[in-house]
């Protein structure tokens, strides 16, 4: 049986990655220090025979005594996904980001060479910044304020990239990248701060939607149970390149905000507020890669996965 360790495997797409590599037959260890994440999202894994949860920060080296399925099945695989991604944690934990992120990933990648294990590294679309190409191809380098308030996040994730691949070039490390977009879908924390759980939660209350700047920027919003299948898919091929995963459908902040309204029924009123700084303008993936290495494309579209989305917030009220 081949076992794979998540970094992050109580959050929000770590939790859906678990269930997903338990479907196919993976023994699955999931690490988390529950700063973001909850143990709550694990509720279907805890009870699987083949699953361990192990409490840890990853930014400390994984002692292999608190890792039982090593012993039993040895490591063929980590996947890092680790790691705060929402405005609130930008502001409030910065340090912390950028420590697991970095020291993060450094100590998973000595545990995939001890083990020759293979890693999967969680990357982002926020390495390309503010963009200036559009939509954005794995080819572009990106346009980031390094000492912006996002560049914790940003450029530690740029770091991420950079570190696994002088491994993979320097020490043969066995290593997979994905660059994740806009993901949304059940288990996203409430207070999340990002635009899918900030307008949902606030519809369902009957407050006003909060849009910074005018709601021009526009965002790709891929659902969740996608974006697991596409990351499955790259970790379980030869392809060695960076690989965006997201949906292509691009619409403007103010286009969701409308949708959230039909769905809900709300009469909420929508209030700007000053733009966030650097957010970026325009997001939207290329992702000829993902189609034509791995046979991906998202079947989601946006009304039934925010419909699937706002059941789960109106439990989590």
């Amino acid at each position: 049986m081949k076992h794979v360790l998540v970094t992050g495997g109580a959050g929000f797409i770590g939790s859906h990655l678990c269930d997903l590599l338990l479907s196919k037959g993976y023994a699955v260890t999931a690490v988390d220090n529950l700063v973001t994440g909850r143990k709550e999202n694990l509720e279907q894994a805890l009870l699987h025979p083949k699953f361990s949860y192990v409490e840890w920060d990853v930014c400390q080296p994984l002692p292999e005594e608190k890792l039982p399925l090593v012993a039993a099945h040895g490591l063929f695989g980590i996947f890092h996904f680790a790691c705060p991604a929402s405005p609130v944690d930008f502001e409030r934990i910065p340090l912390e980001i950028l420590a697991v992120d970095s020291v993060g990933t450094m100590n998973c990648v000595s545990l995939a060479l001890k083990h020759r294990a293979r890693v999967m590294l969680a990357s982002t679309s926020e390495i390309y910044g503010d963009p200036l190409v559009h939509p954005q191809t794995e080819e572009y380098w990106g346009n980031v304020n390094t000492i912006g308030p996002r560049a914790c996040y940003d450029e530690t994730k740029r770091f991420g990239e950079a570190y696994v691949s002088s491994a993979a070039r320097k020490l043969a490390l066995d290593a997979r990248i994905v660059r994740i977009f806009n993901t949304y879908g059940p288990r996203m924390r409430p207070d999340d701060g990002r635009i899918v759980p900030e307008l949902c939660m606030q519809a369902l209350r009957g407050v006003p939607l909060t849009v910074h700047g005018e709601g021009r920027q526009t965002r790709s919003f891929c659902y969740v149970s996608d974006l697991v299948d596409g990351i499955v898919r790259l970790f379980e091929s030869d392809v060695k390149v960076p690989v965006n995963i997201g949906n292509p459908s691009e619409r403007t902040v103010m286009e969701f905000a409308q949708a959230v309204l039909k769905l809900t029924g709300s009469r909420s009123e929508i209030r700007h507020l000053p733009e966030r700084p650097d957010d970026p303008k325009r997001r939207c993936p290329e992702i000829t890669r993902a189609k034509t290495l791995l046979g991906w494309a998202p079947k989601i579209d946006l009304e039934a996965g925010l419909s699937a989305t706002l059941d789960y917030f109106r439990e989590a009220r």
